[in-house]
């Protein structure tokens, strides 16, 4: 598939059908993740994840993170992710302020790799990063950042009502004349 029309498919479902994501397919993800660009190489972005099957506890304590209205809907996602930044380089502990664009990088190959599996991400900001902290028991140098429902998308039928309707809003884009300009600003 030519990769625009990749990109052009990628969307964050909040159903889900009730199908294993396999390790295979995980790893595959993770090396997208892996490989993407990073301010000196720098590759702050750390991940957590659980598979509902073959780790329910750990599945259990992320979904808890979340806020309720994405509980509601993230418990039929066969895996859970919660994704952390580094707060400064490790080569010379000096701030990484760049830490969460670099993490948008890797979650932007993991989508794109996740869709050409036939796989769907959610990324979410509706999270408790001091729960988080706590529950994962995650060290200073980290920073909680995003939550991620994994999964095959479908399933909408057994959302709650609200979140039902949401999902069959079409997506929507700004124009690119609207977020690339070619002269300053007036």
């Amino acid at each position: 598939m030519e990769m625009l029309e990749l990109i052009k498919l990628r969307h964050s479902p909040r159903g889900f059908l009730d199908k294993n994501i396999s390790e295979e397919d995980l790893m595959k993800m993770f090396e997208a993740a892996r490989w993407a660009a990073s301010s000196y190489n720098g590759q702050p972005w750390r991940f957590i994840y659980a598979d509902k099957e073959k780790d329910p506890e750990l599945y259990k304590v992320l979904l808890s993170i979340m806020q309720e209205f994405n509980q509601a809907w993230a418990k039929a996602a066969p895996v859970i992710m919660i994704t952390m930044v580094r707060l400064k380089y490790e080569h010379n502990e000096k701030l990484y302020k760049h830490a969460w664009h670099d993490l948008g990088l890797a979650m932007g190959n993991m989508s794109i790799m996740a869709e050409s599996l036939g796989i769907s991400l959610h990324i979410m900001g509706g999270f408790d990063a001091a729960k988080a902290r706590e529950l994962l028991n995650i060290p200073d140098k980290l920073e909680p950042v995003t939550m991620v429902a994994m999964g095959y998308g479908g399933m909408t039928g057994n959302l709650p009502l609200d979140i039902f309707k949401m999902e069959q809003t079409p997506r929507e884009r700004k124009e690119i004349e609207e977020i690339a300009f070619n002269k300053v600003f007036e």
